[in-house]
């Protein structure tokens, strides 16, 4: 059984080879990606990354300031929009494909369709967005399945809250937000009565911080009085939400990443997802969810993989950074024990700032460490985010998006080192970096011991001491058959040649053999005898900002 490796793209961005990049820019200035830049050819250099998996980000249809009013397509308010290109979760109809990115607009279904195909023939699955927390303020769907109502065409709008309603409302009130409601239009965006917004700001005056090109879906839940469940009967915003997921499925979508799962009741995940499972028993359900505490919850829902997000990434950021000790990475992983397999590890991705950053590292090798732990540690999945493996800065400010160090989600816009990987001009650090993550990838999908086997830290038998520094060093055993591996991340910027402890209780759990063996380092591929005996040490040299692998054959 392979790794699991997620590919995070925006099509918006990915193939999009303009280089203009002004700022604010529209589609006709700044250009924009196709799904059908997802060749063949393509898609087999994404494979060539080690990639199982493929996450399409903001393939469906969201509120946009570009204008497709000629094909049919309601035209937005400007000024409930973020940015020219608009946020790909302000879903302005979930049964419809974002026009941006087809070549024929008219045909945009039929070519999200041949992607999905072109993917599965090159060996990889399909993750999209399901987006069930919030809609686009001027929701309408034009290819809702018939018989079925669009969201908010029952609501009474009297009622700040019903189980009946899709939104939530403020009865007598127009939305009155602390930003512009002209955006630059001759008349201003109305809606009376206001929507509760989409990160649960329940009144009519959302600011500029707030989601407010979003309003909240209502699952029954009444945060008017205290957050109390009204689930019998089943809220029609259940079923409508279930439609959706089984609309997309039997498109051919493998997956489903939910964003903000965590805003949605479990109840609902757990009604929907039994129902979803039994018509698509090998979907997969992966869950942006930011609270520990839900975590057992949300799996216990239907769950396959949650982001590890306040555990593993920001204990890794911190690691990288200097803020914390390597030895931390132990309690990071501790804390999801029981449910390890569970855990999507990832150092990128849309939300989170660029590892080459001025915010983040400075320097995309900085993080090389951080990448091994990550693919290394455990049998769980693991996230790439396009551009992350040639060391993407993300110190654009592209428009909405500032100078943040993150890649823009709202703007028109095209990644620098992937324009220059396509035409072959990558600096030789670039290339470098993208070898370390093909190598530490490869030995990832390809090593038993990573991707089936048992683990083991180290770090307890390896205190502080003249040989070993588990502030900045961390080191673990994986384990599968008679192959052995011995990981050492080096965060420091020195090397370190450090002696590794082996306890004797690490022979017993991992039926480990005493005895003289040969260990291969695999970055290097330089081999050398060891003798392993119980509480005996191990050398090893570890590269400034590196790791060693060594595989002992037993």
């Amino acid at each position: 059984m392979k790794k699991t490796v997620i590919y995070q793209v925006l099509p918006r961005l990915y193939g999009n080879r303009n280089t203009t990049r002004k700022p604010n820019g529209t589609i006709g200035e700044n250009g924009c990606g196709k799904l059908n830049d997802f060749s063949s050819a393509e898609l087999k250099e994404i494979k060539k990354k080690g990639v199982t998996h493929i996450w399409y980000t903001g393939v469906i249809r969201h509120a946009s300031k570009t204008d497709y009013s000629a094909y049919g397509i309601p035209r937005q308010h400007p000024a409930v929009i973020k940015g020219q290109a608009g946020s790909p979760y302000a879903i302005a109809d979930y049964y419809d494909i974002d026009p941006d990115l087809a070549v024929d607009v008219e045909k945009r279904m039929e070519e999200f369709e041949a992607l999905v195909s072109r993917t599965h023939k090159a060996g990889m699955k399909v993750i999209i967005d399901f987006v069930p927390n919030h809609v686009a303020r001027q929701y309408k769907s034009l290819f809702q399945p018939k018989g079925v109502k669009g969201l908010g065409d029952d609501d009474d709008p009297q009622h700040g809250f019903s189980p009946k309603n899709n939104f939530y409302y403020c009865p007598g009130e127009q939305l009155s937000p602390y930003f512009d409601i002209f955006g630059g239009e001759e008349e201003p965006y109305v809606e009376i009565p206001a929507k509760a917004t989409g990160n649960d700001h329940f009144d009519s005056r959302p600011g500029r911080n707030d989601w407010y090109e979003t309003v909240k879906l209502n699952y029954g839940v009444d945060y008017y009085a205290g957050g109390i469940g009204l689930f019998d009967p089943i809220p029609d915003t259940w079923q409508k939400m279930l439609d959706i997921m089984l609309f997309w499925a039997s498109k051919g979508v493998d997956a489903f990443r939910c964003d903000m799962a965590e805003m949605v009741p479990s109840a609902f995940w757990s009604w929907a997802l039994s129902r979803l499972k039994s018509d698509y028993p090998e979907i997969t359900i992966i869950g942006e969810v930011y609270n520990p505490s839900l975590y057992r919850s949300y799996i216990a829902s239907g769950f396959d993989l949650l982001y590890d997000k306040v555990g593993m990434y920001d204990t890794l950021r911190a690691v990288v950074c200097g803020y914390a000790s390597a030895s931390s990475i132990t309690g990071a992983w501790q804390a999801t024990d029981d449910i390890a397999d569970h855990m999507l590890y990832f150092l990128e991705n849309h939300d989170e700032q660029r590892i080459a950053s001025d915010f983040f590292a400075g320097c995309p090798f900085k993080a090389v460490p951080a990448l091994a732990v990550s693919l290394m540690l455990r049998r769980n999945p693991f996230m790439l985010f396009e551009g992350e493996d040639y060391g993407e800065r993300g110190m654009d400010a592209e428009g909405f998006s500032g100078r943040d160090g993150r890649t823009t989600i709202f703007d028109y816009w095209s990644i620098d080192t992937l324009c220059r990987a396509a035409s072959g001009n990558l600096s030789d650090d670039e290339k470098r970096l993208a070898d370390i993550h093909s190598k530490l990838i490869s030995i990832a999908q390809n090593e038993k011991a990573v991707s089936e086997g048992e683990f083991f830290d180290l770090m307890y038998v390896n205190p502080a001491s003249a040989t070993f520094n588990p502030y900045r060093q961390y080191t673990f055993l994986r384990k599968a058959g008679n192959s052995l591996l011995l990981v050492v991340a080096n965060f420091d910027d020195k090397e370190a040649n450090v002696s590794i402890t082996i306890p004797a209780h690490a022979f017993d759990y991992l039926n480990i053999s005493e005895g003289s063996h040969k260990a291969t380092e695999l970055l290097t591929g330089i081999a050398s005898p060891v003798t392993l005996c119980k509480d005996g040490s191990l050398p090893a040299s570890v590269p400034a900002y590196g790791v060693a692998v060594y595989k002992i054959t037993l």
